[in-house]
């Protein structure tokens, strides 16, 4: 059942991959994120783009993924790929400004899959909320080459003008070019957390770089 208050408490670390970011290999995807979940990721969205793997196996993954983040009580999200979380039955479906519309998703889904949608305006966090989204990635916060669809950077100001503008209730994300440097001031101007792509993907030791990612969240 969705709850507001668990979804931002489960959003602090919000982890997003496909195999695309993992040379395309389906193994090294499933120990990156084994590694993540245990220094403490709370959301697992599968995103899993431009890989050569085919419906099957991309359940398949999502399978794998899905077992692992139940073993560690971390949400899985599915991004884009409606029928996928519906077979899968994922804990949440993320769409983008150009996917679907929301009240189509929510249709597909039922009531207990949480929503989130991207947004990079006040205009459009606005209208996710008035839809019914149950959450909101907000950015590119910083340039960022893992999402190439990710738009020009609206900064930390942006997104405090869409916390300003959606209110205190609404849990919200930030999505773009976040590190270690600079997680804190996409807290500091309202997220409930920060996704990252490449921060822990790309680090030495995902368990670690994830760890020091929820210290700083929790920090603020």
């Amino acid at each position: 059942m969705r709850d507001r208050q668990t979804l931002r408490d489960k959003m602090g670390v919000y982890f997003v991959i496909g195999t695309q970011d993992c040379g395309f290999s389906r193994e090294k995807t499933v120990e990156i994120v084994r590694e993540a979940l245990a220094g403490g990721v709370g959301t697992l969205q599968l995103r899993d783009k431009g890989s050569e793997l085919t419906s099957e196996e991309r359940c398949e993954l999502g399978r794998q993924l899905q077992e692992l983040c139940r073993e560690h009580q971390t949400l899985f999200f599915v991004n884009d790929d409606v029928d996928l979380a519906v077979r899968l039955q994922a804990d949440g479906i993320h769409v983008g400004q150009d996917d679907m519309h929301l009240a189509e998703v929510r249709a597909m889904v039922g009531e207990a899959m949480y929503i989130g949608i991207s947004a990079g305006t006040v205009e459009e966090a606005i209208a996710a909320k008035n839809g019914g989204a149950d959450c909101i990635g907000v950015g590119a916060m910083f340039a960022t080459s893992s999402k190439a669809d990710a738009g020009e950077p609206i900064g930390p100001a942006g997104l405090r003008e869409i916390r300003e503008a959606v209110g205190a209730e609404l849990p919200i994300v930030g999505i773009g070019g976040i590190t270690l440097e600079n997680a804190k001031q996409v807290c500091q101007a309202g997220a409930d957390g920060v996704a990252v792509i490449s921060a822990i993907s790309r680090a030495e030791s995902p368990k670690q770089a994830a760890e020091d990612l929820l210290r700083i969240v929790r920090s603020i």
